[in-house]
């Protein structure tokens, strides 16, 4: 923070930029009851870890609802995305209920999630130097038709990794970190603990990694527009005052540099042919099965990488607009506006409902009516 606002009034071009063109939140401490109990114990001793808790006792990495499972049995059930969405998925509402085992700060930052139309965001810890992305939860390897049936408590011990639709562009977004650090790709010497997980490139999936369900990182992807991934900025997880100087230059670059990727892609706004804007309209790229909503003004933001898009903007009570877009590698999002027309599919879906949502029978000049056929006639008239 203080960073920016130094380099923003001395006129650095590149912090000017990021700052007019972007905004950015910045939030100190998810877990401010934790941090306090760390900072008590130091960085000296190991009893920095009761800082991984909040003062209720939740766990804040595995604190909010997991969707994935929910879509991935949905799934099985093939119930999407008819009955169950594969996006936007809403948050259950037991998990809403007021004696719910949710965190204070769990149920603040879902509310902050749901006003602020996030495109990207990281979370940043410590104890590694790796950036980690979705999916965080291992999906359950299907039983065998022959298997026996599963104890309710059952823990597969080899599940599936499953990749989310816009892992290439997770990639992309973790590598452009990871590169950047002065020191995340030397793998060479292995991991900060143990032995190097990312294939000497500084990036792992979350669930081969760490696997674990209710992750922050998969309920932004699964209920927001937002991609969010985990930044592990340096081996210690509490490093000493002293030390705070290296492990800022280690990671400077890398921030500014994942900043900026908000900005590639596609943006643009949905409006109807009298330019009014159109509020959660979905945005579909043809070839990514995982779809964002436009915001309250109409505007919206995709992140993709470089390469030729067919994007289609749709809503409800309009006829879909399709065009090609274009993403190029240099930094800067391509303008896809889409103007959409108004829409007689709701006035046929009340006629299809008042017959039976069956289709309306086309009745041929000169041949006789039958008796339901005047019915029906007469109802509609």
């Amino acid at each position: 923070m203080q960073f920016l606002c130094k380099e923003y009034q001395d006129g650095n071009p590149r912090v000017r930029g990021l700052v007019t063109d972007t905004r950015i939140h910045l939030v100190p401490s998810l877990n401010p009851d934790g941090y306090e109990l760390a900072r008590e114990a130091g960085s000296e001793l190991g009893n920095w870890a009761l800082g991984h808790w909040t003062e209720e006792g939740f766990d804040l990495f595995e604190n909010f609802p997991d969707l994935a499972s929910a879509l991935w049995a949905a799934e099985e059930r093939r119930l999407v995305p008819h009955q169950f969405p594969s996006h936007h998925i809403p948050i259950p509402e037991h998990y809403l209920a007021e004696d719910a085992a949710v965190a204070v700060e769990t149920r603040a930052v879902m509310a902050w999630m749901d006003k602020n139309p996030f495109v990207l965001g990281a979370n940043l810890q410590g104890g590694e130097k790796l950036v980690s992305f979705p999916f965080d939860t291992a999906r359950p390897s299907p039983p065998t038709p022959a298997a026996a049936p599963r104890p309710l408590d059952y823990e597969d011990e080899h599940p599936e990794l499953q990749e989310t639709p816009d892992h290439a562009v997770f990639r992309w977004l973790a590598i452009s970190y990871a590169s950047a650090h002065l020191t995340m790709t030397e793998t060479f010497r292995g991991g900060c603990h143990a032995q190097d997980v990312t294939d000497a490139m500084g990036i792992v999936q979350g669930a081969k990694w760490h696997p674990r369900a209710g992750s922050m990182n998969d309920f932004s992807y699964l209920h927001t527009n937002c991609l969010e991934l985990s930044v592990y900025l340096g081996c210690d997880k509490f490093p000493h005052e002293s030390e705070l100087q290296q492990e800022w230059e280690n990671n400077k670059e890398s921030l500014l540099t994942f900043m900026e990727q908000v900005h590639r892609g596609i943006k643009g706004v949905v409006t109807d042919q009298q330019g009014e804007p159109i509020a959660n309209a979905t945005i579909v790229v043809g070839g990514i099965n995982h779809n964002i909503r436009t915001a309250s003004g109409g505007d919206y933001w995709r992140i993709l990488n470089p390469g030729e898009y067919r994007v289609s903007a749709r809503a409800e009570g309009y006829n879909p607009s399709v065009k090609t877009c274009h993403v190029l590698y240099d930094i800067g999002a391509t303008q896809c506006n889409f103007v959409l027309s108004r829409s007689n599919w709701k006035r046929i879906r009340e006629i299809m409902a008042m017959n039976g949502n069956r289709p309306i029978r086309l009745v041929v000049p000169g041949r006789p009516m039958t008796p339901r056929e005047r019915l029906r006639l007469r109802m509609r008239l």
